[in-house]
């Protein structure tokens, strides 16, 4: 049976198998919709990855990931550019819904935090032509303040969406709860985003107590204290009725366990949690 509005990104298997091992299992547990890394497309080929998607008949929710923009000269920078406009020629070529911006951190060396946000607004609007022809939105992802140094300067739904609106058409947010749950001001600025139209995408897991790992110990969906089920009324409100995109790095839990059982159990989560 299709289990619709779920979809998998495949990160949170990523540590169990590769591209095509990882669809064949959603698809044995009713799951259309997946969101790959590019590191995973790019070890089975680009072509493999456009065939498995196309004869399976499956949905792209999002691809990850672009974004990355400050670097501490114009080598750097440009290094990024040619790299984004890469990723969202694969998107294209996949169908995604989106290219899912991580928009880089600080520079080497640099203090500069506002500088570094100016150097993500320059290379987003550089690269924008590029992904309004292919049609590809970009979603910027804002992730949580603990990564502002080293992953990523836009930190907030707000600071995303002030992006969005200077840039104009073609980009969006993708609202990872994992990152924004904390946020004194979600409410407001789901709702704002649901005005601009602006929402690609929604990513689901859950902040557990303790977080033994900034980056990968992400919980499985009623884990932790995220109301999952609150931010989605939110973002449904706002008119946004995508796929769910369960994205969790838990290297020494989900990674471990087999995948199946890791399917089978955000299956069971999505229904009873989200």
């Amino acid at each position: 049976m299709q289990v619709e509005g779920l979809s998998i990104n495949l990160a949170t298997i990523r540590e169990q198998c590769g591209f095509a091992e990882a669809v064949d299992i959603c698809l044995k547990h009713g799951i259309t919709a997946i969101a790959p890394w590019r590191d995973q497309v790019a070890a089975v080929g680009l072509d493999e990855a456009v065939r498995i998607v196309k004869s399976n008949g499956l949905k792209l929710t999002g691809l990850c990931r672009g974004g990355f923009f400050p670097a501490a000269d114009a080598a750097g920078r440009e290094k990024a550019i040619d790299d984004n406009r890469r990723a969202i020629d694969e998107a294209a070529a996949l169908g995604a819904d989106c290219l899912v911006l991580v928009v880089g951190g600080l520079p080497g060396g640099s203090k500069n935090i506002d500088g570094a946000r100016r150097m993500v607004e320059d290379g987003i609007a550089t690269v924008l032509r590029h992904a309004r022809a292919a049609g590809v939105p970009l979603a910027i992802e804002p992730l949580h303040p603990m990564y502002a140094a080293e992953r990523a300067c836009v930190n907030t739904l707000g600071q995303a969406l002030d992006m969005c609106e200077a840039l104009g058409a073609g980009v969006g947010v993708a609202i990872d709860v994992y990152h924004v749950w904390w946020d004194p001001d979600l409410a407001n600025q789901i709702a704002r985003a649901g005005q601009m139209k602006a929402i690609l995408a929604h990513h689901i897991c859950d902040w557990l107590i303790p977080t033994r790992d900034m980056l990968t110990d992400r919980g499985m969906m009623g884990d932790g204290v995220i109301d999952l089920k609150g931010i989605r009324r939110r973002i449904e409100a706002a008119g946004f009725h995508g796929a769910q995109e369960v994205e969790i790095f838990s290297a020494e839990n989900w990674w471990k366990r087999p995948a199946e059982e890791v399917i089978a159990t955000c299956v069971e989560r999505y229904r009873s949690c989200c």
